[in-house]
């Protein structure tokens, strides 16, 4: 069946689904097929339950059914894709193609992603990628909650092997790009840092063809070079100019000192106005700054996009602080690579706090470079005067060898840890939580 037919009869659905456990009725759902599943093996129970329609495999043996509801691909995935691009191509906003900001970056996607919701929630009705949804499925998931509503879209996209952003900006395409920053992470994947920029900068390369705008944090140095390696000039003026650019330097704001009264970030503008944030740590600065200027830049004003940001209190372990019955809590752990729990470690640093714990987990998928990267940042806690410090995972075992922090403790797990703080309890003092996801982090928060 080709795209065209599917989706028209798409549009007579309630959206699409690749987990019968989200069936409410009435949707089209997509066999997915991976290494350790079949979704092909589901399509008829997804009629019954509720299923307008199944998308299958047309290899599979349930193609083999004559129930008219089954709707037979070649790959079901790349259908899903395709639907969503078709679909993005084919809705308009008052006669004009819907305008989407494509979003991309080692760190802060997610938190920039959620500032930008709701600065441009202001002035339009926005669909935006939910929670992390910003892989090969998750992207074209997203797309196909485009509405009739909608005025603007916001797609995140993650990477972590070269051509990633590639295949997700060609589902996507978007008319506005904005990459966060570029750091060592999934080093596994990409091979090296100079391979992460390379995919980060496949969304650069998709807008100079396109010829469409780039928001740019100019006082970034490895985003300008890769701008300027593509000729995508920061200099607005120039007639040749992709660029709108930002910045913290740029604009003329400073981070203010946090402190036991103001515990959160808080940026003072050009203006003199502060931005009196929910957010942890001065690396956010930049998010914020960059929701401020692609909000302006689609009319929402200076005062308007401030109350938008500090009215957004995040609640996905990301950049979040909590005040427990015995402890300040400031969990940030969604993720983790070399440069964010570098900037995680410095910001706890500045924190103003009598005592202070940092509970840090293994930071994945780093490849060759693990063993260095363990052993750099705990040498770098070593370093910074923390009352106590604990290290989760076989990684950072591993480094434990190779830096010495006598009075570090080290846990195979996050279960090991938590256990361990149910049986030295902690009060008084304030935890930095940190890691990849999947070293779940999370596990010690009710231990505190």
């Amino acid at each position: 069946m080709t795209i065209p037919q599917i989706y028209k009869l798409f549009t007579s659905c309630n959206g699409v689904t690749t987990d019968t456990r989200t069936l409410k009725g009435g949707e089209m759902f997509f066999a997915l097929k991976g290494e350790n599943f079949d979704g092909n093996e589901y399509a008829m129970k997804a009629l019954e339950a509720g299923a307008a329609y199944a998308v299958v495999n047309e290899d599979s043996a349930v193609a083999a059914s004559d129930d008219a509801r089954l709707l037979r691909v070649k790959d079901t995935l790349i259908a899903l894709q395709e639907l969503a691009r078709w679909h993005r191509s084919m809705t308009f906003v008052d006669g004009k193609p819907l305008r989407v900001i494509g979003l991309t970056g080692t760190n802060g996607k997610t938190t920039t992603k959620e500032l930008l919701r709701e600065v441009l929630s202001v002035k339009y009705n926005v669909t935006a990628t939910e929670g992390n949804l910003n892989n090969s499925i998750g992207v074209p998931l997203t797309l196909l909650k485009i509405n009739s509503q909608t005025q603007l879209a916001i797609v995140e996209m993650g990477a972590s092997h070269p051509g990633d952003i590639k295949e997700l900006v060609d589902i996507a395409l978007p008319n506005f790009g904005l990459v966060t920053n570029v750091g060592k992470a999934h080093l596994l994947g990409f091979g090296s840092f100079e391979g992460v920029k390379a995919t980060k900068g496949e969304l650069y390369d998709y807008l100079r063809r396109t010829s469409d705008k780039v928001f740019l944090n100019v006082d970034n140095p490895h985003l300008c070079q890769m701008a300027n390696e593509r000729n995508l000039h920061s200099d607005p003026e120039r007639p040749d100019s992709l660029v709108l650019p930002y910045g913290l330097e740029y604009q003329g704001a400073e981070v203010l000192p946090s402190s036991a009264e103001h515990p959160y970030l808080r940026v003072k503008l050009s203006n003199g106005r502060v931005v009196e944030t929910n957010l942890v740590g001065s690396y956010n600065a930049d998010n914020v700054m960059a929701a401020l200027a692609v909000g302006q830049h689609f009319g929402v004003s200076l005062e308007e996009g401030v109350a938008a940001i500090e009215a957004y209190v995040p609640s996905n372990n990301r950049s979040q602080m909590t005040k427990t019955e015995r402890n300040t809590l400031i969990v940030d752990a969604y993720n983790a690579n070399p440069t964010s729990m570098a900037a995680a470690l410095e910001n706890f640093s500045n924190v103003d706090a009598e005592v202070k714990v940092a509970l840090l987990g293994d930071m994945l998928e780093l490849g060759d470079e693990s063993l260095g990267e363990h052993v750099t940042i705990i040498r770098s806690a070593a370093s910074r005067g923390f009352a106590k410090v604990c290290f989760v995972g076989k990684e950072f075992l591993k480094a434990s060898s190779e830096a010495t922090f006598d009075s570090a403790l080290f846990f195979e797990t996050s279960d090991a840890l938590a256990q361990w703080l149910h049986e030295n309890p902690l009060a008084g003092a304030t935890v930095l939580i940190k890691g990849s996801r999947g070293t779940r982090m999370e596990k010690t928060i009710a231990a505190l």
